[in-house]
């Protein structure tokens, strides 16, 4: 068996303060806490001083939560904490300690409180895990904390002409449905500072920069004047991510294109697959950038870039069939010449050259010794000329020797023009978009 030491009177006295301290007011008090407050006795489906001046509503916020941004539906979700201040000397309680008396959201359906509701807000609703998180706090003046945990979807008017380079600045507006500023006045309780969030709050495409209030009175044709509270916050959208999937690849795709300007233009395959694939994929990547877009009528940045892209990919393939068009044409010309100066001067060897035009006729012709009215008229001058030269037994030493290095040589010049042109002029031309591009909308 333990034995306690008995109480000794300084015990006592701590003990009995304790216990002043701390009484159960459950068992102090007789009656009900509806006649505490005398809810039976008061018409509480009337605002506080009905048919006297505006009562004062006091607002202050706290975000929990900035759920999600939708660009799609043109929305946000926030989670927050929203408290009421109001005085009601119907509530008004004797008290000795002059403290508060704290209840659940079931007597908030017994008593009058504000009916402030979420303008253009599209889904909102009050938690309920594990009871109704609803609070009220009545103090024995008759002053009123009015608390609730709300998640809210709201419109978010938003303008993507910079898009994914833009900001956008959303707002969660507060407003007493039934009441007007003659009834009901709705302020932020403590200005700026009425408004709380949480450290902790990031987004995945955005950076939150800053929330702020504001409020200002809102007008209906039908109804009046009604006090409006705005909660303010501006978003600055990431970039890296849209670097990674959308600018970077598609910049790839307009080099990849370029490739085709240094593979011989007679390769008609290698050309034309490229060609294809890269425009195909810019395809794609369009489309998969408008499809998590809201359908806008108007030019957004990243629209600008893709396809000013995709122009330079669709050049890219035009240019080779401008090539393999005037490579056929070339040729059928060449055709034409051979078929109008045939080999008739019955020299047994006789070796084709083609000379591009980088080369004179005069010295193509003095290579075969023969003089220029000899081979060719002076209105039919092309751009490259087939000479014919023959060699024979009887010739001299010294014409064999000339012609020693040139005989059987094939010279032809397997890059065209506007391949060369291209090398230079779509890189060129591609860069100083970008420097545009970036200094505009950066």
């Amino acid at each position: 068996v333990r034995i306690f030491p008995p109480l000794t009177n300084a015990t006592a006295v701590f003990c009995s303060h304790i216990y002043k301290r701390n009484r159960d007011m459950t068992k102090t008090w007789k009656g009900k806490t509806e006649q505490l407050l005398r809810v039976d006795d008061h018409d509480f489906t009337m605002r506080p001083a009905f048919g006297g001046p505006a009562i004062p509503v006091g607002v202050d916020v706290q975000v929990e939560s900035l759920d999600s941004i939708s660009e799609v539906d043109m929305d946000f979700t926030m989670t927050l904490y929203l408290r009421h201040y109001w005085k009601d000397e119907r509530l008004s309680f004797p008290s000795t300690t002059n403290k508060s008396m704290t209840f659940d959201g079931r007597l908030v359906k017994k008593i009058w409180v504000p009916d402030v509701f979420f303008v253009h807000s599209k889904r909102s609703f009050t938690h309920d895990t594990t009871t109704d998180n609803i609070m009220l706090r009545v103090f024995p003046d008759g002053h009123v904390l009015y608390s609730m945990r709300i998640t809210v979807t709201a419109m978010c008017n938003m303008d993507f002409s910079r898009f994914p380079l833009d900001s956008q600045t959303c707002s969660l507006e507060l407003e007493s449905y039934a009441y007007t500023d003659e009834d009901l006045m709705l302020y932020w309780k403590n200005g700026n500072e009425s408004l709380k969030t949480d450290e902790k709050i990031s987004l995945s495409q955005f950076l939150i920069q800053k929330f702020h209030t504001t409020s200002r009175l809102a007008f209906y044709s039908s109804t009046g004047w009604y006090n409006r509270l705005y909660i303010n916050f501006t978003l600055r959208r990431h970039i890296f991510f849209f670097l990674l999937q959308t600018y970077f690849p598609a910049t790839l795709m307009v080099m990849l294109s370029w490739v085709s300007f240094w593979i011989d233009r007679r390769a008609v395959p290698a050309r034309v697959s490229l060609g294809i694939t890269t425009v195909l994929t810019m395809s794609t990547i369009i489309t998969g950038v408008n499809a998590s877009m809201p359908r806008v009528s108007y030019i957004k940045a990243v629209d600008v870039y893709l396809w000013v892209s995709f122009v330079f990919v669709f050049l890219s393939v035009l240019e080779y069939a401008a090539v393999n068009y005037l490579t056929t044409v070339q040729e059928r010309k060449e055709r034409k010449l051979r078929e109008r100066f045939p080999c008739t001067c019955g020299i047994p060897h006789s070796k084709t050259m083609m000379l591009d035009g980088n080369y004179s006729e005069s010295d193509a012709n003095s290579l075969a010794g023969y003089t220029r009215n000899q081979m060719v008229p002076e209105e039919e001058k092309q751009e490259k000329m087939v000479v014919h030269l023959a060699m024979s037994n009887e010739s001299n030493s010294s014409r064999k020797r000339g012609l020693k290095g040139h005989v059987g040589l094939l010279i032809i010049q397997n890059t065209h023009a506007i391949d060369k042109y291209s090398r230079l002029i779509f890189p060129g031309t591609y860069i100083f978009f970008n420097l545009i591009y970036w200094s505009v909308f950066s």
